[in-house]
């Protein structure tokens, strides 16, 4: 088994250690599943309520794929225009910042009084809470292009427009990607709160539900949902990342 096998079956390992330690822990401590349940009483809800979290995950998903494709086009469009320009960079990058941290659940129930309960609220939670790390990365990339290479660009005739759109923004797909593994987990995470707070389907409603009713088994089967599709998202970002920006992770893997 070479490096890069051992690399790809690593976390699969802990995976496997962390569930063998909780399994005995609960069950050496008999702990009530209404507190804190076995990954066995989990998986048999997946079992026992496998139609229901389908149909929950899916409307999650699509709701969190609404709210972070708007997410995309606006940071990329933002980030570019902060990262060409140093007084847009000056003028809007702090008070990104500020907006950034505002706490999202105190924006949800004014989105319910705008947008009332469904899934409106949940797709623009879901891009206020993941656009900030895709506008930051393009700003960063375009920000810190180098002033040689520019100085350089420029004594050749390229123009402004130029210099940033045919080599500042590939420069910035590293950077692009990076924050896209980021903000999907985010994206999924301001969906559930959105739709624990003002949703009538998806998982964040069903763990509210469950929540509410001491099924604790069912509510941590929709933890699992959320984290499966969130790492199944990054992944594919990962995988796409490595085939397009192939040139920045020159040797970065090595057997």
């Amino acid at each position: 088994m070479n490096k890069r096998q051992k690399e790809a079956l690593a976390p699969w390992g802990l995976l496997i250690i962390i569930l063998v330690l909780w399994e005995v822990v609960v069950r050496a401590f008999s702990i009530p599943d209404y507190i804190f349940p076995a990954p066995t009483q989990i998986a048999n809800e997946f079992g026992e309520f496998g139609g229901p979290l389908l149909q929950a995950a899916f409307k999650t998903f699509w709701v969190t794929m609404a709210g972070f494709g708007i997410a995309i086009v606006v940071g990329v469009l933002l980030g570019f225009l902060i990262g060409s320009s140093k007084m847009a960079y000056a003028a809007v990058y702090p008070l990104m910042t500020a907006f950034n941290a505002v706490p999202k659940a105190a924006i949800v129930p004014i989105l319910i009084v705008w947008f009332g309960i469904g899934v409106t609220p949940a797709i623009l939670t879901a891009f206020l809470i993941s656009f900030f790390p895709i506008t930051v990365n393009i700003a960063t990339g375009l920000a810190t292009l180098e002033p040689e290479l520019e100085d350089v660009l420029r004594v050749l005739g390229a123009k402004r427009w130029d210099v940033l759109t045919k080599v500042g923004l590939p420069r910035c797909m590293p950077f692009f990607y990076g924050s896209l593994k980021v903000a999907i987990t985010l994206a999924f995470v301001g969906t559930v709160l959105a739709e624990m707070t003002a949703g009538d389907s998806g998982i964040g409603y069903l763990m509210q539900t469950a929540g509410s009713q001491q099924r604790l088994p069912l509510a941590f089967a929709g933890l699992v949902t959320i984290g499966a599709m969130a790492m199944a998202m990054y992944e594919l970002f990962s995988y796409v990342e490595k085939h397009t920006t192939a040139w920045a992770h020159r040797g970065s893997h090595g057997e």
